[in-house]
Parts: structure tokens; sequence; C-alpha cells
């Protein structure tokens, strides 16, 4: 009677850790499932969130079945239950340990913002504004307190800052966009400014700058940059103004309706350059490094004028009698499509 009640007992027991195994097994297998995400989702980690904070908040949100599972497993595996404070982007088709995974390796969701060559300081600041992810630090500052705060108090901020895409994590601001982009901008014109060709008419990479702000204002068509910047440096090396547009737009400000008159070359301002000798003071826009690198390799030639065709290119003149036959032709009997940069290219399709 004894012995069959300690075999009884005996089975009782094998079968009890069997079955704790099996559902311990079961419930740690449960975080291989895919939650029913049926679209990004973004779930953030505070820093100094504890593992089992974490776990307890995926399992509210639905990430986790019960969250007794996703701790047990952070018990067995603990290096693997460090989780880097951010914010991350879980995703439709992932399970549990793909979440735990890149919240354990850093991998924090990233967005971008871009910065267009030819876009003016206004613009760069507008679009840091209106960005919904990105903290927004310097909207009420000056744009003085902006380049002071960036270590180049007394700077103009205009044409300051490199055009390009910039990731960010929700923890940057948008003067932390602002000091990469001007970073960027030092950086690029100093290598462009070692390379560049000899004897042109700049007595600094600034003034470089600035006369790649004109460039890139004045065509959209790349392969004409260093044509238009053989141009101008043509001009100043023989004391004639540039006499472009794009710098009495800018100086006319909120003045401009979208056309010049006649009387707005003939009033003076410091970026009228069918006024005053040489280059304005400051860039007028945002160039880009191709720009850049036109202004300081200008092509060799002798033209010295030019004028819009209408299809985002230019005609180039030796002398202006040439430039006022052209004139006549492209400006005076504008097309109906007529344009001032390029049509964009094409995309192509799979037919």
């Amino acid at each position: 009677m004894i012995k069959s009640f300690l075999i009884a007992l005996v089975c009782l027991g094998v079968l009890l850790v069997a079955g704790t195994g099996l559902w311990g097994w079961q419930g740690l297998k449960s975080l291989d499932a895919t939650p029913p995400l049926d679209e990004p989702l973004l779930f953030d980690v505070p820093s100094g969130t504890a593992f089992v904070t974490v776990a307890r908040r995926m399992e509210d949100q639905g990430l986790v079945e019960d969250s007794l599972w996703l701790r047990l497993y952070g018990r067995l595996f603990p290096e693997q239950a460090q989780v880097k404070a951010g914010e991350y982007e879980f995703t439709p088709g992932m399970n549990t340990l793909d979440m735990l995974a890149i919240m354990n390796l850093g991998q924090t969701k990233s967005w971008s913002i871009q910065f267009i060559e030819g876009w003016r300081f206004r613009d760069v600041r507008t679009a840091l504004a209106s960005h919904p992810r990105l903290k927004a630090v310097t909207s009420d500052w000056t744009d003085e307190k902006i380049m002071a705060t960036l270590g180049a108090e007394g700077s103009h901020p205009e044409g300051r800052f490199f055009p390009d895409t910039y990731l960010f994590k929700s923890a940057d601001t948008d003067l932390d966009l602002l000091r990469r982009a001007h970073e960027r901008m030092k950086t690029v014109l100093e290598e462009e400014w070692e390379a560049r060709a000899d004897d042109l008419p700049y007595e600094s990479p600034y003034e470089a700058l600035i006369m790649a702000s004109i460039v890139e204002k004045e065509t959209g068509a790349a392969f004409e940059r260093e044509d238009v910047a053989g141009v101008f440096v043509r001009r100043m090396r023989r004391g004639m103004r540039l006499q472009t547009d794009p710098t009495v737009i800018y100086g006319m400000g909120e003045s401009y309706e979208g056309r010049i008159r006649r009387r707005d070359l003939q009033t003076p301002t410091p970026y009228n350059t069918y006024r005053i000798p040489g280059l304005p003071p400051t860039p007028i826009a945002l160039a880009g490094r191709e720009a850049i690198h036109a202004a300081l390799n200008p092509a060799e030639g002798d033209t010295l004028y030019f004028v819009a065709r209408g299809d985002g290119t230019h005609k180039f003149s030796r002398t202006l009698e040439e430039h006022r036959k052209a004139v006549r032709e492209y400006q005076m009997r504008r097309r109906s499509d007529y344009r001032s940069s390029p049509p964009p290219a094409e995309k192509a399709t799979d037919e």
C-alpha cells in the first residue's frame, strides 16, 4: 500500500514538473507571436525606465499578451533586458522579441528634414518651426541670437548653412540641426577653397560663398554652373558690374511681387548689382557643394553675358551685340511654356 502511494506521488510530481515546464515553455513561446499592428507604432522609453516597467507598458499597449513572460525572459537573459532610452518604431510583422532587440541595441526612430539649395535663411527657419517631430528652442530667437549661440556672433546668417537632408532623433532640437548645418557648410567651404583654381577675384572663402549663392540662384541646370560662374568671374576681373537679377530680388525684400521693373533695377540697395560694383555684402541663398565648386572652378572662355532661353538653360554671348540679339529672341518673345528652371526629370515606369 505504501509502495503504491509512493509511486503515485512520484508520478504526480513528474506530471506537475512536466506540466509546469510545458506551461512555461508555451508562455515563453508566446513572445514569438506577432502583435496585431495595422500601422507603425511609436514606443517611448524615458531615461531611467526599469525593464519591468517597459514590459508592463508593452502589455498595456497590446504588444505582449502577458508581461509575466517578458519579465521572466528578462531574468533568464538579463543582457537582452538592458533597453536604452529613446523613441522606437514598432512595425507590423515584428514579434515581441524583435521589439526587445531594437530597444536593446538602441535603434531609435529617426526623422528627416531637408534644407534646399536656393533657400533663404527664413525658409530654413520656417521648415524647422513647422516640423511636427522636432523640438523647437529657437522659434522666438532673433537671427542674431542664433548666430551668437553658434559661435558666429555678428555674422549674417544668410547662406551660412549647408543644404542637405538631416536625420535627427526625438531628443534633438532645431538648434542641434542648425549647428550641424553650420558646421557642415564651414567644412565644405574649406575643402572647396583648398581645391580652388588660380587667379580668382575673391579675397576670402566667404566671398566665394557669396558668388556660389548667386550661381545657385541663376541656373537650375547643373551643367551650366561653371559657365555662369565663368561669366561673373570675367566680369569682376574687367571691373564690370555683375548685373544679376537674383541679387536685385533679394535686395527688394518683401516688396518683390514676382517681377522686376525698370525702376527696381535703378533703385540702389546693397544687393543691386546693377548699381553696385563687385559682390553684394552677403550670400543671397543656400549654395550646395556643386555651386561652391563652380564658383571656385569657373569655366574658361570669353563669354560675358547670358540670358535665359525659357527651358531652364541659358544662351551665353561674348559681346553686347550678341547678347542683345539673344534677349530679343528669348525674352521679348517668351513662349507660353517659358520656365526659369529645367523641368523635373520624368519618373521611370514599369510600362
